[in-house]
């Protein structure tokens, strides 16, 4: 009877927790405590635990206590429940994301990784059984739970890594990154179109370049650098990832998960910025067109990646990473790597590419936007990578300066060696000279960094040796207080005007050499007058060259001109106005003659002559003016009326101011047959 009752009360004890269990459904965890505190009171619901519920067949092994009817210790009540959440989502039978499910249940995985991880580290065996078995016991359990959680955390942290991924497309690399790439652009004064535009005029250069220098890559950056690579919505998940995979000591695996995605989106990024992987002889086969446009998208890229692109990525590290040191940093590191070399690998070729003057100046743009970023580099990299990384920066810094001086050494040559034979047509400005002239102006936009490379490339001392052994000392007096460009560009300048001078001695007029000179030492000055050049070469540099171009201006008039007006010369014909001699007035009649025919021989040849600039055009009409027109009236006042008659008009064929206005047509450069200049009615 005792016992009947017994069992009639055990069973409506165990009702009535079922009743409460029921109750509590909503909760799993919430039952679970309630059975733990009603076992903690009568050891005969112990069995209510196996009912309501069972144990997984693995775990029967870690019941506590030798007794197979012991109870199980709270330690074990809790990795029990903690095991049932994380096997509910073992990726090996749940195909579904723990983040695309409900925040209650991802609370709910995540304090149970907290619990097995507590553990895994600790385990803590049940008082009725040996502690040294039953800590084992529940280390085991804790770990392969422990396995299973982790690899469930690397697929979402994966998962949420490229799900969150701001979207990258070839039309827009995040609108703060186009702002940027379009502020590096250029803020120079003059372009490649400005340059190009003068080569379209000439028909040649020194090595036949086929482009120059363009728009610079030296503008500052927006204040506002920061970009989104990762949706902020999805960091706090991330880290919260991140943190229990540390905890586990799952670092490893977190690494590798991390830089595996990260490093391909930068990869696209390169991509998107035109950065292709090439090797140095892809680089090195190039048509330059080409390659002028990679050098281009290369120098964006550049700041754009070390200013933006690893900046974010080290916040994210920073971010994600924040419980790891260690880890943040090896991650950013690795992530990073791959992409910078990536840069530095097509740097690296261009420095042994082979060198020709059309690279200069885009070699200049890569040494400087790599030399603006080494800070940016210096603050990111830590360690062991900042060493490796930054060193090949610098490396590749030094190779692009050496390869700079090499270039521009390679200039100078094809200028001082251009030897093309063919005389510019009515000697107007060398296509040479146009094409240095621009060249050059455009080179002191780089002062700061040609100076600096110059200075330490010990390539100063060249121009004041070279101008001394020809004999041009007063210049060389003034390189001590120039700039180590100033000095290159005076002795590159000074190898133009030498082959200037060796290519009007093409022309078998005597006259049309020195109209050749003024013309191009005239452009020259002009040129650096007009620029930055002007301060670096000094004015003493542009008195001089304007005392040379008078010197030509003298030379001309002598050369073209003395004939003409020998044949206005007071040789004694006669004793004056009224004398009848017939031997003066023949010679007389031949002096008209030989006059006319020497002024308009040279009308014919020199109004296709051609001089663009005017007022050096006005200032050789009017030193020719002021030569003839005085000894013409002279000499026709005197002997003009011994030539009276109807014959008279076939010998005196023009007046004075029928030769002035015909002076005017001089130096026009006009096209077309033989010119006669039109006589008087």
């Amino acid at each position: 009877m005792a016992a009947t009752a017994r069992v009639d009360g055990q069973e409506k004890v165990i009702a009535t927790a079922q009743h409460i269990v029921k109750s509590l459904a909503t909760s799993k965890n919430a039952a679970e405590d309630m059975i733990r505190i009603l076992s903690g009171f009568d050891n005969r619901l112990s069995v209510m635990n196996e009912d309501l519920f069972p144990r997984a067949p693995h775990d029967s092994s870690a019941s506590a206590g030798s007794a197979g009817d012991a109870e199980p210790s709270e330690v074990e009540a809790r990795l029990d429940a903690a095991e049932k959440v994380i096997l509910r989502w073992d990726p090996s039978s749940c195909d579904s994301l723990l983040w695309e499910a409900s925040p209650e249940e991802i609370a709910e995985f995540l304090a149970a990784v907290d619990e097995v991880i507590s553990f895994a580290a600790d385990p803590q065996p049940s008082p009725s059984s040996s502690p040294s078995a039953a800590a084992g016991d529940l280390r085991l359990r804790a770990e392969s739970a422990l396995q299973i959680a982790m690899f469930r955390l690397e697929e979402e942290f994966r998962y949420l890594m490229i799900q969150n991924t701001v979207p990258l497309n070839a039309d827009g690399l995040y609108g703060s990154i186009r702002r940027l790439s379009l502020s590096f652009a250029s803020d120079s004064g003059e372009n490649i179109e400005d340059l190009e535009g003068s080569v379209e005029e000439e028909q040649q250069q020194p090595q036949q370049q086929e482009g120059s220098p363009e728009d610079r890559s030296g503008s500052s950056l927006s204040d506002d650098r920061s970009v989104d690579l990762i949706r902020p919505e999805a960091i706090a998940s991330l880290k919260e990832i991140a943190d229990r995979m540390i905890w586990a000591e799952y670092w490893r695996e977190l690494h590798q998960v991390y830089c595996t995605v990260r490093r391909d989106i930068l990869d696209e990024c390169l991509i998107i910025l035109g950065v292709d992987r090439m090797s140095i002889e892809e680089v090195q086969r190039m048509e330059w067109r080409m390659l002028n446009d990679k050098m281009k998208k290369w120098i964006q890229a550049v700041k754009i990646v070390a200013r933006v692109l690893l900046m974010e990525e080290r916040r994210l590290c920073d971010q994600i990473f924040a419980a790891c040191e260690e880890l943040r940093e090896e991650c950013f590191a690795e992530t990073a790597k791959g992409c910078v070399m990536q840069l530095l690998n097509f740097g690296d070729a261009i420095t042994i590419c082979q060198r020709s003057p059309e690279k200069l100046f885009r070699i200049l743009d890569m040494y400087e936007a790599l030399a603006d970023v080494m800070p940016d580099l210096q603050a990111l990299f830590l360690g062991d990578s900042r060493e490796i990384i930054c060193g090949e920066a610098e490396g590749i810094l030094r190779r692009l300066g050496d390869a700079v001086r090499g270039t521009l050494l390679e200039f100078e040559n094809a200028v001082k060696g251009e030897s093309s034979r063919k005389p510019m047509q009515a000697g107007d400005i060398h296509p040479l000279t146009r094409y240095v002239m621009n060249y050059v102006r455009l080179l002191v936009d780089y002062s700061d960094t040609l100076d600096l490379l110059l200075e330490d490339g010990g390539m100063g001392g060249g121009a004041d040796q070279d101008r001394s052994e020809r004999g041009e000392n007063d210049d060389s007096r003034c390189l001590g207080s120039m700039t180590p460009l100033g000095r290159r560009l005076l002795l590159l300048i000074s190898y133009l005007e030498s082959n200037l001078e060796e290519k009007s001695k093409l022309y078998e007029d005597g006259a049309m050499q020195y109209i050749f000179l003024m013309n191009n030492i005239l452009y020259i000055v002009q040129k650096v007058k007009d620029s930055e050049l002007g301060r670096l070469l000094g004015d003493h540099w542009i008195r001089k060259r304007r005392g040379q171009i008078r010197q030509y201006d003298t030379s001309y008039l002598r050369t073209s001109w003395t004939k003409v007006l020998s044949y206005l010369k007071d040789d004694g014909y006669g004793s004056g106005s009224g004398s009848s001699n017939s031997g003066s007035r023949m010679a007389l009649k031949e002096r008209f003659k030989s006059f006319n025919l020497a002024f308009e021989e040279i009308y014919r040849v020199q109004t296709a002559w051609k001089v663009p600039d005017p007022q050096l055009r006005e200032e050789l009409r009017i030193s020719i003016a002021e030569k003839v027109i005085p000894a013409y009236r002279s000499f026709m006042g005197r002997f003009g009326g011994q030539l009276e008659g109807g014959r008279a008009a076939k010998y005196i064929k023009y007046t004075a101011e029928d030769l002035e206005n015909h002076l005017l047509e001089l130096f026009e450069g006009l096209p077309g047959p033989a010119n006669h200049p039109r006589r008087k009615p």
